[in-house]
């Protein structure tokens, strides 16, 4: 197989989620990760023909109830969609199972924002952890969104082992 790299690739434009409830995702990403609330789309559907499957890989059944877009720290954009579908699975994949993902959010002070996590009461999975390698200055720790996405926090104020010497970790 021949691999030809994307011409003009400038960077993330944003990441889409599916929630089960787009209320309470909206006050998660306003009111728990600061994001800024920009507009909302939808419904989208095609009750006759094709175009759910062929332009989005899900069933042609399928209703996209509505989309909410968010900015966060002026630049990352999510596109948060609530879908009801045919067999559509409601259980958030793990980080393990294919297709599994997580959100890393960047943080000046990961003790402050870990405190913030607790404070609203999302369940944290185990205590900051501090990476070593070419990793080593960051901490990071996961924690779960309303809905069960897997989110972390991530801080490296100092740099990485990594940003201070490339060529130590080749």
């Amino acid at each position: 197989m021949t691999v030809t790299r994307l011409p003009g690739v400038r960077g993330v434009d944003h990441i889409g989620i599916t929630v089960p409830d787009l209320a309470a995702a909206h006050e998660f990403f306003v009111g728990v990760l600061g994001c800024e609330y920009l507009y909302r789309l939808g419904p989208y559907q095609d009750p006759t023909g094709h175009w759910m499957s062929e332009h989005l890989g899900v069933e042609d059944a399928a209703v996209m109830e509505r989309l909410h877009f968010y900015r966060l720290g002026g630049q990352a954009v999510f596109e948060v969609f609530q879908y009801r579908a045919p067999g559509q699975v409601l259980a958030p994949p793990r980080n393990s199972d294919v297709g599994g993902h997580h959100v890393a959010i960047y943080v000046e002070d990961l003790d402050s924002a870990l405190a913030a996590l607790h404070a609203n009461g999302l369940t944290v999975l185990g205590e900051p952890t501090a990476s070593r390698g070419p990793s080593a200055g960051q901490r990071w720790v996961y924690f779960l969104s309303p809905w069960g996405m897997q989110f972390e926090l991530v801080s490296y104020p100092g740099g990485k082992a990594f940003d201070h010497d490339p060529s130590a970790f080749e």
